[in-house]
């Protein structure tokens, strides 16, 4: 059993986030929009990444393996996506069905093509429908949280964010009638206010992005590392391998530390102004 804020092990491995590549996919498209076509990676593309993990013998897990507790196989990953797009259903899930491989889908409910009275935000392509999303958890896929309306929620104020976060959440329940215990960070923004909010709003573990492996102090923060439609198969081995990580990512972690400062500021002055 890991200590309250850490993650369980397992024979073969070292603790969770501490060498298990939590791999971060959004769009899965050969022609995507421009929005989404940074981080796309074709579907092409993709086969042949879930191809090498199942000749290297890794082993799918689900997000929520990583809460802790129990024990892990020899060689684990964990598969993520992001938003929910529809291309998820047409494109990743037939490939992971065809290795038996489980995966992770966080959805921003008011997103979804079919949410109705519940739409909200601004979809950056065709997106899964509840269908859908339901069709994924009967094929072993878990689902996720991932905001209602997909903001940055560490710039929103305390019932903003309370109300992201307890509605994405209410919503996936109500309609997968099945516990919802895991999310990401809409653009892996989030701050210790986020994370208590989080708590509070009943998930127990979420992922943020920071593009590196290692040691986490808080299973609310576990970092992802990106793959995009510039990442060869070559450079997705080593990802998977955990070799190489640092040079990898460093513009992207560069850029991730930098830009937390400037955020942290903005909230404050926002907050000093009354305007959240």
């Amino acid at each position: 059993m890991s200590s309250p804020g850490g993650m369980g092990s397992a024979s073969g491995t070292s603790s969770a986030g501490g060498g298990i590549p939590v791999l971060m996919y959004h769009s899965i498209r050969e022609h995507p929009p421009r929005e989404t076509a940074g981080l796309a990676v074709r579907p092409g593309a993709f086969a042949d990444q879930m191809a090498l993990l199942a000749d290297r013998g890794f082993t799918p897990i689900p997000f929520s393996a990583l809460r802790g507790g129990g024990d892990l196989p020899r060689r684990p990953v964990v598969i993520t996506f992001d938003d929910g797009y529809a291309d998820f259903h047409e494109h990743a899930l037939p490939v992971l069905d065809g290795h038996g491989f489980t995966a992770t889908v966080f959805v921003t409910t008011g997103w979804l093509a079919d949410a109705g009275a519940d739409a909200a935000g601004r979809p950056l392509d065709a997106m899964l429908s509840w269908a859908q999303v339901g069709e994924a958890t009967a094929h072993g896929i878990e689902i996720g949280g991932h905001s209602h309306s997909h903001p940055q929620l560490d710039q929103l104020g305390d019932a903003a964010l309370r109300d992201e976060l307890t509605r994405n959440r209410g919503l996936l329940e109500d309609r997968l009638g099945r516990p919802v215990r895991t999310m990401a960070y809409p653009f892996g923004y989030s701050s210790v206010r986020v994370r208590r909010a989080v708590r509070a709003a009943g998930y127990d573990a979420a992922c943020s992005v920071e593009n590196r492996l290692g040691g986490v102090d808080d299973v609310l923060a576990i970092p992802r590392l990106t793959v995009r439609m510039s990442t060869s198969l070559g450079t997705f081995e080593r990802v998977a391998d955990g070799r190489g990580i640092p040079l990898i990512y460093l513009k992207d972690r560069v850029l991730t530390r930098g830009y937390a400062v400037v955020r942290r500021t903005r909230f404050a002055a926002r907050k000093a102004a009354g305007r959240v």
